[in-house]
């Protein structure tokens, strides 16, 4: 019984942390045809978000954005009733690992974030352990998890920030957003933000008379990744939706013009 009360609990508990709360966005709203238009499978679309838990993250993480989700393109028996096929993967509190139509973001603010140079074989690999996930739920039992973030967000070390954040660390089955993400970027062994040790190479040095330095990557623990992180990797190409569509700066309307009806 105190299994199943926790458990209860801890729904009620998710549901009220994702709920979408008044706020004013740091960032300008996407275009949903333009983003539409821009992305292709593989992409990292990172989103502001307005939930009660989103004020947290992006304190936590120093960042506007608090929350990832996986472009997959249209997965197969999943759409809304209209028809409207599902093709993000992401993860959350509530829903656990999810599929959803791009017009759920439809409004919100978002960035692109491109892996540069994916081979054929690793792409679908990517697609294929993002979308084999979908239905796996977070352990609400722990609801110290859940509780830390109904309380007032104190000053945290930096140093701090990323353990704090993580929930779920534990189980490929508890991914929380950008955990999933990164979990499915390491399946292909393509970086992120990886831990990078410099190693002398002696052999290299000998041979080349000079001195050598290798660089060695270290897989950071999946727990530990942040929708921030895919903003600021190396790895990832930021792609802008407005940008690709031809921007022209001199077909914009300004307030002045607006207000006397255009210039000549």
């Amino acid at each position: 019984m105190l299994k199943a009360f926790l458990h209860k609990l801890g729904v009620a508990l998710s549901n009220y942390l994702m709920q979408e709360i008044e706020s004013d966005p740091l960032t300008t709203p996407t275009d949903i045809v333009e983003l539409r238009r821009c992305l292709r499978p593989g992409d990292v679309i990172l989103i502001e978000g307005s939930t009660r838990v989103s004020g947290p993250i992006k304190y936590l993480t120093q960042s506007t954005w608090s929350h990832a989700a996986l472009f997959v393109g249209p997965i197969q028996e999943y759409q809304e009733a209209d028809g409207e096929p599902h093709v993000l993967v992401e993860a959350d509190l509530a829903a656990g690992v999810c599929s959803s139509p791009l017009s759920k973001y439809a409004g919100s603010s978002t960035r692109i974030c491109r892996p540069l140079n994916l081979r054929t074989e690793d792409l679908a690999a990517l697609v294929a352990f993002a979308v084999e996930r979908i239905g796996c739920r977070y352990d609400l039992h722990n609801l110290f998890d859940l509780l830390r973030y109904l309380m007032p967000t104190p000053p945290i070390p930096s140093r701090l920030r990323r353990r704090f954040i993580s929930i779920g660390a534990a189980s490929a089955t508890q991914a929380l957003c950008s955990t999933l993400l990164a979990q499915a970027f390491q399946a292909i062994n393509y970086p992120i933000l990886p831990i990078i040790e410099l190693v002398d190479d002696e052999k290299a040095s000998s041979r080349l008379h000079h001195h050598v330095v290798r660089e060695i990557l270290h897989i950071r623990n999946s727990a530990l990744y942040v929708p921030r992180d895919f903003d600021i990797s190396p790895y990832f190409e930021i792609v802008k939706p407005t940008v690709e569509e031809g921007f022209d700066y001199k077909h914009l309307t300004w307030m002045s013009d607006a207000q006397t009806g255009g210039t000549e």
